[in-house]
């Protein structure tokens, strides 16, 4: 297929033909099309995920989230989540390790399903939280496809009582 010639510098002796070496070059042009095609195929393949996270126009009046349809997860340390349901005051709030905030979504959105609602979730991170774990918290939100969710300001918006409950349970 491709070859190589390479003109022959010195004389033959008289009688001898002159052979012009030659190098076969077909597989080096096989190697160069499958590493095209290769880093082709990758670069194509990986493709970047991100899901777009809309935030409101901060505004004056405090939005007001009716209590019967709110889950409040508060992100603390150690891959663990303080979770619960309504107001802080009147309700137990409850600690779940990251791992397990798919069947409470699930759980609570069936729940909310049957009296045709859609649940709507609030996402507190605390000082002592990772950044990771408030992106595995959205990708948990995508795939249980909670569609109403707000992210709060990292310790600023945690209420008294989500304070004393994440020292009492260490995190």
């Amino acid at each position: 297929m491709a070859t190589l010639q390479i003109p022959q510098g010195s004389k033959a002796r008289p009688g001898l033909p002159k052979t012009a070496p030659s190098t076969d070059l077909t597989a080096m042009v096989d190697l160069a099309f499958l590493l095209i095609t290769f880093f082709m195929l990758t670069t194509s393949l990986s493709r970047f995920q991100a899901m777009d996270v809309a935030r409101p126009v901060p505004s004056d009046r405090p939005a007001h989230y009716p209590a019967s349809r709110t889950l409040t997860l508060v992100l603390g340390k150690n891959d663990r989540v303080l979770w619960y349901m309504g107001e802080p005051g009147t309700t137990n709030m409850k600690l779940a390790p990251l791992p397990a905030v798919r069947k409470v979504l699930l759980a609570r959105k069936t729940e909310l399903l049957k009296q045709q609602k859609d649940l709507i979730v609030i996402i507190k991170p605390a000082a002592a939280s990772r950044y990771s774990n408030l992106v595995d918290i959205l990708d948990e939100l995508n795939i249980t496809r909670v569609k109403t969710y707000t992210l709060a300001d990292a310790d600023q918006s945690l209420l008294a009582e989500e304070k004393a409950a994440l020292r009492r349970n260490g995190i």
